[in-house]
């Protein structure tokens, strides 16, 4: 059904570890309106899809979703892989360490974990693709708070590259 290519849809190439935003990013993998339900909304509610073009539409997005949740997890773990215990103590990321070490583990900004609470398919496809719709609104809300952050951080925002459809 797909043929994956052993390279990130973009490349995610950062030098300088920064636990407290990868506190923040993480929220773009697990998080209530992350990667994790997107692919998982995209791709179930294709089933119920009445029409062949809509299946194949929303199982497409739910492949780039994937991809998606690669290049947050890279960003993730290139801004956690290599820290020191200062670094892991200031940066307020001693919590998840302690849990998790430098794992990627999908949760929210606020350390809840991903869950399937925060989706909804209700098999008929307008009501679907009205909440796919919110959840993507919210995404790039989301998205948006976490570029600003980004901006004052001296690696640049990798996160940019994720959702080029939300920019300008």
């Amino acid at each position: 059904m797909w043929t994956y290519e052993k390279k990130l849809q973009y490349p995610v190439k950062i030098k300088t570890p920064n636990p407290a935003m990868a506190k923040l990013i993480i929220t773009q993998l697990g998080g209530p309106d992350g990667e994790m339900g997107a692919t998982t909304r995209y791709m179930n509610q294709r089933y119920t899809m009445p029409y062949a073009i809509g299946k194949a539409v929303l199982t497409d997005i739910a492949t780039e979703e994937m991809a998606h949740q690669e290049m947050i997890a890279a960003i993730v773990y290139q801004l956690t892989r290599n820290l020191t215990p200062e670094q892991i103590k200031e940066g307020g990321f001693d919590a998840y360490f302690v849990d998790h070490t430098t794992g990627i583990y999908p949760q929210s900004a606020a350390g809840n974990p991903f869950t399937a609470a925060a989706l909804q398919s209700k098999g008929d496809a307008i009501t679907d693709l009205f909440e796919d719709l919110a959840a993507d609104g919210a995404w790039s809300g989301a998205q948006l708070k976490t570029a600003n952050e980004c901006i004052r951080a001296p690696f640049g925002c990798p996160v940019r590259v994720v959702r080029p459809r939300f920019a300008g």
